[in-house]
């Protein structure tokens, strides 16, 4: 009893803020329930990143839901990857269920049915609004280190873009790249040469490769415009609800290129156009990037070096990530260590190396006198999560066994009518789902081309035309030689002659007498 009440005290003063916060749950002991100790997050804290992992069926995407309703009552949009399809239930109001109300009145608050405002964004044949960026705003750092080229190849990468931004030559999607690439070893070497020096043929086809491996991901419906503008994402509904932007990605689990590909493009993006916002009582953007596996597992060691660079650098810009994993060694050392907050559901140990795995998941968190982590582990039920995170200092808050709260909202997916009557009712869709072809690098560069065979052809027909006159003058000429150097011609000519100068020799002789 001295220690249920020594834990009660102790969770209730780590979990208890000035400021904002969000309630997600009743802290647990003993496998019981301490009703009335509400597990809470401030607010303030919530762009220091976090990671919500646990074994399959464990509730990480319920876990992901709370926190995303949650941030939109408080007015803090959040982007949100399905991979699964099954975050869509967070547009609706939840029907309720009577095992919903025990799980609320053992944590000590009523449970309230609600929705959140969404949007449904997708990077392939999904329906919903089309996220695009052209190659001109990846720039050619960021674009190479995607497509993980060596120094060689990243130097020519230089100098394509350094090329079109010369002349005003808008580099908008692969098929640009590449027109530009052969341009550069064809048809328009000596002016590349002469200009920005020789370019290794190698290399050329190596990037032109890997431009293939990225369309075989699909990479090539991502690149084009219209591009979709990140301050879309900070959107709040007519009640100052945040907008939860959800991306469908349940057709492109098997391309995680194309995934990394997206997700770094859209960090950067948000890095360079979101002002520095300094400490917030809320943050401006939350991300949770779910199967966080995906990117890291098929990410280049370049692509995982940026990825750790934006973790460290983005949060000053407001915005928080949120990793979601079936395990913390899915994370990369140097990124977990950026994560302040960590929401645990139960690990599986059917092997040596799953226990292992437990272990080292456990050294992830403040050590506690109220739990054997590595055993809890194992024993978290559905529903159930190790939690700690960030104070309003910074500080990390006592390790709790929380018995989570419901999803306001559905928790199952919506049928495609449901899907389709959101997307109806979306404000941007018609914006970003215009087909703009304008004419860029292909186009302009195929023109050069034509204009300069045009001029060669021109040129070419020219020098036929002067080699025929040359020709016909040679032949006039040859006709009046082999008639002036006949013998015929040469003893009729002496023969004219001679009687002219007879005759005039005669005349001559009789004016004399």
């Amino acid at each position: 009893m001295a220690d249920e009440k020594r834990f009660n005290e102790d969770m209730n003063a780590g979990y208890t803020f000035k400021g904002p916060s969000i309630a997600l749950g009743g802290a647990m002991l003993g496998g019981e329930t301490q009703t009335g100790t509400i597990v809470r997050v401030p607010m303030k804290t919530l762009n220091r990143h976090g990671l919500i992992s646990g074994s399959t069926g464990t509730g990480k995407t319920k876990s992901l839901q709370i926190l995303a309703e949650q941030l939109s009552k408080e007015g803090v949009p959040s982007l949100l990857m399905d991979v699964k399809g099954d975050l869509s239930g967070i547009a609706v109001p939840s029907e309720g269920h009577p095992k919903i109300d025990e799980r609320h009145d053992a944590i000590g608050f009523p449970f309230e049915a609600g929705d959140s405002p969404v949007e449904f964004l997708t990077l392939s044949d999904e329906p919903g609004v089309r996220l695009r960026a052209t190659l001109t705003e990846f720039g050619p750092v960021l674009f190479a280190r995607m497509l993980d080229l060596s120094e060689a190849q990243k130097g020519i990468m230089a100098v394509v873009f350094k090329y079109c931004d010369d002349n005003d030559i808008p580099l908008v999607n692969l098929n640009d790249l590449r027109k530009t690439l052969n341009y550069m070893t064809d048809e328009g070497k000596e002016e590349i040469e002469e200009m920005y020096g020789r370019l290794s043929t190698n290399s050329v086809s190596a990037i032109l490769r890997k431009l293939i491996e990225l369309e075989q991901q699909g990479a090539d419906r991502f690149f084009g415009e219209r591009s979709f503008d990140v301050q879309d994402l900070l959107r709040t509904d007519k009640d100052g609800r945040g907008v939860v932007s959800i991306v469908r990605l349940t057709d492109i689990q098997d391309r995680p290129m194309l995934f990394s590909t997206f997700m770094l493009q859209m960090m950067a993006e948000i890095y360079s156009t979101f002002p520095e916002e300094g400490d917030t009582d809320k943050p401006k953007l939350v991300i949770f990037i779910d199967e966080a596996h995906l990117v890291f597992d098929e990410a280049s060691d370049t692509l995982l070096d940026q990825l750790e660079v934006m973790v460290k650098l983005i949060r000053s810009k407001g915005v928080g990530l949120y990793f979601v994993t079936q395990n913390p060694v899915d994370i990369p050392e140097s990124v977990l260590s950026q994560l302040g907050f960590k929401l645990q559901h139960a690990l599986r140990a059917f092997t040596a190396k799953d226990r292992k795995a437990i272990r080292l998941a456990a050294q992830n968190f403040p050590e506690t006198d109220y739990y054997d982590v590595d055993e809890l582990l194992t024993q978290l039920g559905i529903g159930e999560a190790l939690i700690t995170a960030l104070n309003e200092k910074g500080i990390p808050t006592p390790l709790v066994h929380t018995m989570l709260r419901a999803p306001q909202s559905r928790m199952d997916v919506l049928t495609q009518r449901e899907i389709n009557r959101i997307i109806d009712r979306s404000d941007i869709i018609d914006h970003y789902n215009e087909e703009i072809d304008r004419e860029s690098a292909e186009e302009i560069l195929q023109k050069k081309i034509d204009f300069a065979k045009e001029a060669d052809e021109i040129a070419r027909k020219q020098a036929e035309k002067e080699k025929i006159k040359k020709t016909s003058r040679k032949k006039e000429e040859s006709v009046i030689e082999q008639i002036m150097n006949n013998t015929t011609t040469r003893q009729i000519g002496r023969t004219v002659a001679r009687e002219l100068t007879r005759g005039l020799l005669s005349v001559l002789g009789a004016k004399r007498r």
